[in-house]
């Protein structure tokens, strides 16, 4: 249910934006005729039944997958673990650069893939390992089995890893009013401002496209904060890709914040987002 929000939460596109999704989705087939132009960003959700070559694309004629459908949009798999290894770890590539490679007899086409990756799992088979309310019934071994179809360098692409707990009844009956999708998608749009006034120079747009020369330019942190991510980073050991998104996440939290500096409290909550690995994959 959350990750179906997502895309009414997400920054307005530009023009430039939905051209390109509408260039993807008329080569692929899949424009609708009495639409000349998408004006929404994309959520695409395939069933765990599908293969390496649908997700990253291909065929004889090598036409766009999955993740180049959800260009500038949103790809979610639901019940990770069920999907073929093989099919996830393709996944990898376009997640770090962005774009992917279709490579045929007849030639070799590169198609964009720049989208938001959004997954969802239970811990364990029966979906009650960790669990207060329910015992858990499966073995180690099922459980050793069921999680270790994600690995780790799949993981370590993922910026922001969350524990969802069951909810209680009485915060279902709960009357008060919540923040609705509106006002939300209002604060992105201007963090999303701050970060194309910040970058236009640099010919990106968002936090997102900082390459480890720009995190060092624009993700400065004072002494305490560099403190406190040394800590994270021998106590949890994170990897270097880790260092930067965790760096990148911290310095879109200050942006919604209308923060100009990275403070404690942003590096703070972008390393408790990054943890999750480290008590369900252990080893």
């Amino acid at each position: 249910m959350i990750a179906k929000r997502i895309p009414s939460i997400l920054p307005d596109l530009s023009f430039e934006e939905a051209l390109e999704i509408t260039k993807i989705h008329s080569i692929a087939g899949t424009l609708k005729q009495d639409v000349p132009i998408i004006i929404s960003r994309p959520f695409r959700s395939p069933h765990h039944t599908i293969s390496a070559t649908s997700l990253a694309g291909g065929g004889r004629i090598p036409k766009p997958g999955e993740i180049s459908l959800a260009h500038y949009g949103v790809l979610f798999l639901d019940e990770l673990p069920e999907f073929n290894q093989h099919t996830l770890e393709v996944l990898r590539g376009p997640l770090e650069d962005g774009l992917v490679t279709i490579s045929r007899i007849n030639g070799t086409l590169t198609y964009p893939c720049n989208f938001m990756f959004v997954a969802s799992m239970n811990p364990c088979p029966c979906g009650y390992y960790g669990s207060q309310e329910k015992e858990c019934s499966c073995s180690m071994q099922a459980i050793t089995k069921y999680m270790g179809k994600i690995s780790g360098p799949l993981l370590d692409r993922i910026d922001i890893q969350i524990e969802v707990t069951p909810v209680k009844y009485k915060k279902l009956e709960n009357d008060k009013a919540e923040e609705t999708s509106e006002q939300i998608k209002q604060r992105v749009n201007k963090a999303r401002q701050i970060q194309r006034d910040r970058y236009k120079e640099e010919k990106i747009y968002s936090n997102s496209n900082l390459t480890p020369n720009l995190i060092e330019k624009y993700c400065k942190l004072n002494k305490e904060s560099k403190s406190i991510l040394e800590i994270a980073f021998n106590k949890l050991g994170l990897s270097a890709r880790a260092y930067g998104r965790i760096l990148k996440v911290a310095r879109t939290i200050a942006d919604l914040e209308g923060s100009e500096q990275i403070q404690k409290a942003h590096i703070t909550e972008a390393i408790g987002y990054r943890n999750l690995d480290k008590k369900y994959w252990k080893n």
